[in-house]
């Protein structure tokens, strides 16, 4: 038990889930809540009781614990949905519709059953719960992402100290794995090696980054820095020696999404450059408010036009910073998914 920022947090051991095998984090995972469960019994807030059990999605495994918390305290749950999980491994072919898909089926739909509200992410991807909610008692909800305002701190990553010192910098912070489609973000950069007023910088961790810096290499690409991932408060610092943020989802996802990634955009004011799924609901919002360009087509020569255009409009204005700092502040705040929560488990 520890007090961390005036929240009381309980921490329980659980096997390790990060950096494994898919195996071995599948069986870790599935033990996960129970382990979880049998710690939590002998711990000081065992006897606890709860007004709401609030959870989030990944992973699909928290279900067993949630219904434990739940019964124990006669209380309300609300489950926050930010992946979409198996569809979307199916969606990039990592898995089809055979045994391990079904088993991965049944441990969400039975988290999903725990639930009385499910907040998902946008309007696109409420086909996925149409069956969830013909059950009595049950609500679902669009619930923005989040992210709490936090101003330019110390950053170990220093540019101006770089070979990319004095360019206009596109960052990337964040997970660098089969669901971003990295490979067409590093031909991009490859096309864009001649322009010498750009840079790239990628910061992070995931099954490509290894893949992408070593690809990079190979290429003798000179507009690219890759560094290892960094603290969530020092990316504030990051953000502030940059001028544009990449946003990048692979094509053949059907799920909508709206990563953390281009909150942290938005809240620092920097537009974006964003390769994402067709028919996704971050198109819309990206091109309805003018914080960036998008492309949902793996096309180099786009995105090197779409790189192009929203350079020479940063060389011109500086309404980008107003425009994303009013998103931020308008739908992705702290306060307003409080304030959506605590409603819909007061009704």
């Amino acid at each position: 038990m520890e007090t961390l920022d005036g929240v009381e947090v309980l921490r329980l051991k659980t096997p390790r889930t990060k950096d494994v095998g898919y195996v071995r984090r599948t069986l870790a995972e599935l033990l996960m809540p129970f382990l979880m469960r049998r710690h939590y019994r002998q711990s000081s807030m065992a006897a606890v009781h709860w007004d709401a059990v609030v959870w989030y999605s990944p992973s699909i495994f928290l279900g067993p614990m949630v219904r434990y918390l739940k019964d124990a305290s006669a209380c309300p749950s609300y489950l926050i949905i930010r992946d979409i999980f198996p569809e979307w491994a199916v969606d990039m072919g990592l898995m089809g519709k055979g045994l391990p898909y079904l088993f991965f089926r049944a441990i969400a739909n039975y988290q999903y059953s725990v639930a009385n509200v499910i907040g998902i992410q946008t309007p696109g991807n409420s086909v996925y719960f149409e069956q969830w909610q013909s059950q009595p008692g049950r609500r679902l909800e669009v619930l923005q992402n989040w992210l709490s305002d936090a101003p330019p701190g110390k950053c170990p990553i220093r540019i101006e100290n770089t070979a990319l010192a004095g360019r206009r910098i596109f960052v990337y912070a964040g997970n660098m794995g089969i669901a971003q489609g990295m490979n067409h973000i590093l031909a991009f950069v490859h096309a864009m090696q001649d322009q010498a007023d750009a840079g790239f910088v990628f910061v992070g961790r995931g099954s490509d980054s290894l893949r992408l810096r070593t690809e990079a290499e190979r290429l003798g690409l000179q507009n690219v820095l890759f560094f290892d991932e960094i603290a969530p408060d020092e990316i504030p610092g990051l953000y502030a020696q940059c001028h544009v943020g990449i946003v990048a989802l692979d094509v053949r996802h059907k799920t909508h999404n709206i990563p953390g990634k281009f909150i942290s955009y938005m809240q620092a004011g920097l537009p974006v450059l964003a390769l994402i799924n067709p028919g996704n609901d971050l198109e819309h919002m990206i091109q309805s408010n003018r914080v960036g360009v998008v492309s949902t087509r793996t096309d180099t020569e786009l995105l090197h036009a779409l790189a192009m255009q929203v350079l020479q409009e940063l060389q011109v204005t500086t309404d980008f910073h107003a425009r994303c700092r009013s998103l931020y502040q308008r739908l992705f705040a702290p306060e307003n998914a409080v304030k959506q929560i605590v409603s819909a488990l007061q009704r």
